[in-house]
């Protein structure tokens, strides 16, 4: 969905489309930092 959405901008300059590229873009980052904060909270405990 991301890559669809940026394309979509990128062809249209759609700046609703835009804005959904950012949000995504910004969940995605969120889910990874919290994957890697539970990722070495776990390697702490063994």
């Amino acid at each position: 969905m991301r890559d669809f959405s940026w394309q979509y901008f990128s062809l249209t300059g759609d700046v609703d489309a835009y804005l959904l590229y950012k949000e995504i873009n910004n969940d995605t980052d969120s889910i990874e930092a919290e994957e890697d904060l539970t990722s070495e909270s776990d390697d702490g405990l063994e």
